[in-house]
């Protein structure tokens, strides 16, 4: 029984539930059409999860940080110093169009 293409944390629930029974690698395998290593991997890479957690080192955030909220006071100063940014550039503008 071949299962095709799929990502082995759809059946991560499973997967744990068949070990708790203490069904070894390859009955585990077998039940997913998967081989016994690709088993062993999920399984090493769970516990190396675990024993991190157990340490205290939280788990590597994966993919772009997320951008920094500002504070009400940290908008406010960005706004005041863009409009006189703004400002600078409006006047000099006029400056050089001579309207002013």
């Amino acid at each position: 029984m071949n299962r095709g293409y799929g990502h082995i944390k759809a059946l991560e629930t499973q997967l744990r539930e068949l070990r708790k029974a203490g069904k070894s690698r390859q009955e585990i395998a077998d039940a997913f059409g998967m081989n016994k290593i690709q088993i062993k991997n999920w399984i090493n890479r769970e516990n190396r999860a675990k024993a991190k957690l157990e340490a205290g080192i939280p788990p590597r955030q994966r993919g772009r940080p997320r951008k920094h909220e500002r504070t009400s006071e940290e908008a406010y100063k960005f706004e005041i110093k863009r409009l006189k940014m703004e400002n600078a550039l409006l006047r000099d503008f006029l400056q050089l169009a001579g309207r002013r």
